[in-house]
């Protein structure tokens, strides 16, 4: 188990020094945007020849990634629109345009929500030019969607009031006294990230004996020690700053994005137990009249050496297997210790948990 503390002369050496124009407020799936937003045109109506990519990534990528597809591709500049906005409104958009599909490309979200707009019948089956670069275990076996990224999710403390040491280690030590009023958490329900990782903290209890009670009382341990569930990211990071809670738990991407990008005094540890980690997909959308551009877009985010220069620049994870020449130095040195779960059992439980917790656990520890 590893705490750290992300510093300025760490991340200039993993090279994102020379990548300050790139960097993102990260966190994929769960966007604190509550309005789209929109580039290269001013509707959702694509014309036939162009693309629109439903994103919950961080519109600085988002620009660089898109201009960088027109560059090598054309014939499609100024015809690339973004519409930014949260992995599950992305999703529950484009169920509503079912019937009559206003984008091609779904760029960003959780396993669950892509299996669910699979089932659906809202992606068409396309594997990728570096397709079997990605794991199975990481993609639809029909190639109706694809991993593009993998999140593991950590235990961040602010560092002007924490140390490595006296940080917590691990996913039940938030629920000790002496983290009484100082944990702040993005508000659970809205949060792809969130559910998932308190989800997992139920899961952690089911797999045992297959009952969830263990878990739902750390979870009531730990709301007793929440002093606020902040309505947004962004509410998130900066009540981490302030000290008004000293710990949450969120993304490992952001814990290494924000020291730099913002300045902010955090650091990280990788729970002794195991970290859930996320799985962000990308797929295309039935849309036939842009599923040409859309192919493109995605031949041309999976490539290796696009996937090497975000890993570098954003501190992704790849889910494909970059070669080990052309990864960052941080990769080279980076640990995962993932926590074993078996996610179809997580997904059939996860919506019951999440509901009891809404229901019957928060505010209420």
């Amino acid at each position: 188990m590893k705490a750290h503390k992300i510093t300025r002369p760490l991340l200039a050496a993993a090279g994102l020094a020379s990548a300050g124009a790139l960097l993102l407020s990260g966190c994929a799936g769960d966007v604190s945007a509550a309005k789209p937003t929109e580039t290269k045109a001013s509707t959702t109506d694509a014309p036939s020849d162009g693309l629109t990519i439903y994103t919950g990534r961080d519109k600085d990528e988002v620009a660089w990634v898109v201009g960088e597809f027109e560059k090598k591709f054309p014939e499609y500049k100024g015809k690339v629109q973004t519409v930014i906005a949260g992995a599950q409104d992305n999703l529950d958009r484009v169920r509503a345009e079912k019937g009559n599909p206003q984008a091609g490309f779904l760029w960003g979200g959780t396993q669950q929500q892509f299996e669910q707009a699979a089932s659906e019948g809202l992606l068409d089956a396309y594997t990728p030019k570096n397709g079997k670069s990605v794991p199975d275990k990481y993609k639809d076996p029909e190639n109706r969607w694809t991993a593009e990224m993998l999140l593991p999710e950590v235990i961040i403390y602010n560092s002007d009031l924490l140390t490595e040491k006296t940080a917590p280690q691990d996913w039940a030590d938030l629920a000790s006294p002496e983290w009484k009023d100082k944990i702040v958490i993005r508000d659970v329900m809205p949060s792809g990230t969130m559910r998932t990782i308190y989800a997992s903290m139920v899961y952690s209890a089911f797999a045992k004996d297959g009952k969830p009670e263990a878990g739902y009382d750390l979870l009531k341990k730990i709301d007793a020690n929440t002093v606020s569930y902040a309505a947004n990211p962004d509410d998130m990071y900066t009540q981490l700053d302030q000290g008004t809670g000293q710990v949450t738990v969120w993304n490992m991407q952001d814990a290494l994005i924000q020291p730099l990008k913002n300045n902010r005094p955090w650091g990280y540890v990788m729970p002794k137990s195991g970290a859930p980690v996320l799985v962000d997909g990308v797929g295309i959308i039935k849309n036939a009249k842009q599923a040409s551009a859309a192919k493109s877009f995605m031949d041309f985010l999976m490539e290796p050496g696009m996937q090497a220069k975000l890993a570098a620049d954003y501190y992704q994870i790849p889910a494909m297997d970059i070669p080990k020449d052309k990864q960052p130095t941080w990769m080279k040195d980076f640990t995962l210790n993932e926590m074993k779960i078996d996610w179809k059992v997580f997904a059939d439980h996860q919506s019951e948990w999440m509901t009891y917790w809404a229901d019957n656990i928060k505010d209420k520890g």
